[in-house]
C-alpha cells in the first residue's frame, strides 16, 4: 500500500462518511484497502466479487463524489477484486474492474466501444483481438462444483479444454434447465484454453448477439467481414443455441461457419435448454451436425452438491455459517444453482446490513421472501402449525422420534399436505420433519391415501384441513 494512495483514500473516507450512516460506513467502506495511486487514478482492493457488486449497485454515486472531490474532475477509481484468497503456497488471485462498469467482465478483456466501427472490419488477428473473448474470469473449473448431476459434462469439458479440437467431443453440446451452470461450465472451458500454453482465439457469444451481429453486417454490407472474423476463431462458444430457431438466414450463415471450423479442427461448444433431438425450428442439417460430437446434460444438483456449493460460496466470501444453516438451505432450495446463489447473496446482505450473525432463524426469515410455496403462506411451517393445532399436539412432536399413534398419524398427515401444497422435494420434506428419509415421506403419503379410502372420519378430518390450506393459498 503506497503512502500516497493511503492518504488519498483517507480523504475520500472523510467525504463518504458525511453521506452514509455509521453502520453502512463500517460495513462497506472500512474493509477497503487502497492499493496504488497512478496520476489521478486510485485503485482500491475489495475482499470479494459480491462486495464489489454491492458497492457498484448501492454506493457508486457516493464513491464518484468522493473521488472527484479529492482527485478533481479527471479522478478515476478502479477496483482490485480478490477472486481467490490463495494459501501459503499460492498468492491471492486478483482481477481489476473500472468503476461504473458492473458487467462481471475484468478490465483485461474489455475494449473501448466505438459505435462508428464495425466489430468485423479486421481481417487478421492481433494481440488486441485475442483479448476480445467476452469471457468472465470468475468462471473456472476450480469454482465449478462437481457432482453426480454434472460429472459427465464437466469431465468432457475438461478434456476439451486440455485438447481443443482434437478430441471426439467436437462439437460439445451442454444442455439443461435454467440456472444449472451451463454458462459457468462452457466459460470455464474457454478460460482454461485461453490461459493455456497455446495462443488460441477463444470467443464466447450468445446466440442472440450472434444474430444481431449478423443482421447488422447485412445492413452495413459487411457480411464477408463478419464471416471472415468468425472463421478465424480457434474455439467458438455459443450460448443458448435454441434461439436460432426460425431464423433461416442466420442458420445458413452459422452452418457455413460451423463446417469451416469443424473441418479445420477448431473447437465448437454450444449450450441449449434441451437435447438436439428436441430442438424445434432448426434445420435438420444443423441438428445432424450437433450430434457429431458429445451431448451432455446438466441435472438439478443433489443435496450433497448443494452443500458443497454453499460451502464454496461462503468460503470465497470469507464468511462462516453453521452447519445447520447450510443443511437448511441445501434442503430447502432444491431447484437450481442460480436460485441457491440468490438466497446466499440475500442472506449475506441481510447479515452485513443488520450486523447480525448468520443463524437458522435468519435463514428461515430470508427464505420466507424467496421460496414460492412460502410466499403463498402455505409453507411447511404453516402446515406443521395448523396440523399440530388440529390434532392438539406440539409442533416439536411432529419432528420428534416418538412412535405414539396419535403423533404418527398427525405427522403423516402433515407430510401428506407438505407434498401436496409445497414445491419441496421428498428429501426436503423429510428434513423438516426431524431429518427423516424420503422413503418415510412416501410411506406417509400412501398411508394417508389408504386411510382416506377406508376410514370416513379420518377422510373428513383430512378434508377439513385441506379447506384451511386452500383458503390460505388464495
Amino acid at each position: 500500500m503506497s503512502s500516497e494512495a493511503n492518504a488519498v483514500w483517507n480523504e475520500c473516507l472523510r467525504v463518504i462518511e458525511q453521506h452514509v450512516n455509521e453502520q453502512s460506513f463500517s460495513t462497506w467502506f472500512k474493509p477497503i484497502n487502497p492499493v496504488r495511486l497512478e496520476g489521478s487514478s486510485l485503485t482500491i482492493q475489495v475482499p470479494s466479487q459480491f462486495f464489489y457488486e454491492w458497492l457498484e449497485d448501492n454506493y457508486v454515486q457516493v464513491l464518484k463524489l468522493a473521488i472527484k472531490s479529492i482527485l478533481g474532475a479527471n479522478g478515476k477509481l478502479e477496483y482490485a477484486v480478490v477472486v481467490d484468497r490463495g494459501n501459503s503456497q499460492n498468492q491471492p488471485y486478483v482481477v481489476s474492474f473500472p468503476q461504473g462498469n458492473n458487467t462481471n467482465s475484468p478490465k483485461k478483456v474489455q475494449k473501448e466501444n466505438n459505435d462508428n466501427k464495425s466489430p468485423f472490419h479486421l481481417q487478421s488477428l492481433d494481440n488486441d483481438m485475442l483479448l476480445q473473448s467476452n469471457l468472465n474470469a470468475i468462471y473456472t473449473f476450480n469454482t465449478y462444483i462437481e457432482g453426480d448431476c454434472n460429472r459427465l459434462a464437466r469431465s468432457a469439458g475438461f478434456a476439451v479444454a486440455t485438447k481443443p479440437g482434437i478430441t471426439s467431443f467436437n462439437p460439445l453440446m451442454v444442455y439443461g434447465g435454467v440456472g444449472l451452470g451451463k454458462t459457468h461450465l462452457v466459460q470455464a472451458i474457454g478460460n482454461e484454453i485461453k490461459n493455456g500454453p497455446e495462443d488460441k482465439f477463444v470467443l464466447y457469444v450468445s446466440s442472440e448477439k450472434f444474430v444481431n451481429q449478423f443482421m447488422d453486417s447485412i445492413k452495413d454490407g459487411n457480411v464477408k467481414s463478419f464471416t471472415n472474423f468468425y472463421m478465424q476463431v480457434d474455439v467458438l462458444i455459443i450460448d443458448d443455441i435454441q434461439f436460432l430457431a426460425g431464423k433461416d438466414r442466420t442458420q445458413e450463415m452459422f452452418f457455413h461457419i460451423f463446417n469451416h471450423l469443424h473441418q479445420n479442427k477448431k473447437q465448437i461448444i454450444m449450450t441449449s435448454d434441451c437435447p438436439p433431438k428436441d430442438l424445434k425450428g432448426l434445420e435438420e442439417r444443423l441438428l445432424s451436425r450437433f450430434k457429431w460430437g458429445l451431448t451432455a446434460d446438466l441435472q438439478m444438483p443433489d443435496f450433497e452438491t448443494r452443500v458443497a456449493i454453499i460451502k464454496r460460496k461462503m468460503q470465497s466470501e470469507g464468511i462462516y455459517i453453521p452447519d445447520d444453516v447450510i443443511e437448511y438451505l441445501a434442503y430447502t432450495v432444491d431447484t437450481n444453482v442460480r436460485e441457491l446463489e440468490g438466497v446466499m447473496i440475500s442472506l449475506l446482505a441481510h447479515a452485513s446490513l443488520n450486523r447480525v450473525e448468520i443463524d437458522l432463524a435468519l435463514a428461515k426469515a430470508i427464505m420466507k421472501n424467496i421460496v414460492k410455496d412460502i410466499e403463498t403462506e402455505v409453507g411447511i411451517d404453516f402446515i406443521q402449525k395448523t396440523v399440530s393445532e388440529y390434532f392438539n399436539i406440539k409442533i416439536d412432536d411432529l419432528k420428534a422420534k416418538t412412535r405414539k399413534k396419535e403423533i404418527v398419524t398427525a405427522r403423516q398427515v402433515a407430510m401428506y399436505f407438505a407434498k401436496e401444497f409445497t414445491n419441496h422435494s421428498l428429501k426436503s420434506i423429510g428434513y423438516h420433519f426431524g431429518g427423516r428419509d424420503h422413503s418415510t415421506v412416501i410411506h406417509a403419503v400412501q398411508t394417508v391415501n389408504d386411510f382416506m379410502e377406508t376410514d370416513t372420519a379420518f377422510r373428513n378430518s383430512v378434508n377439513d384441513l385441506k379447506k384451511k390450506f386452500k383458503m390460505r393459498s388464495y
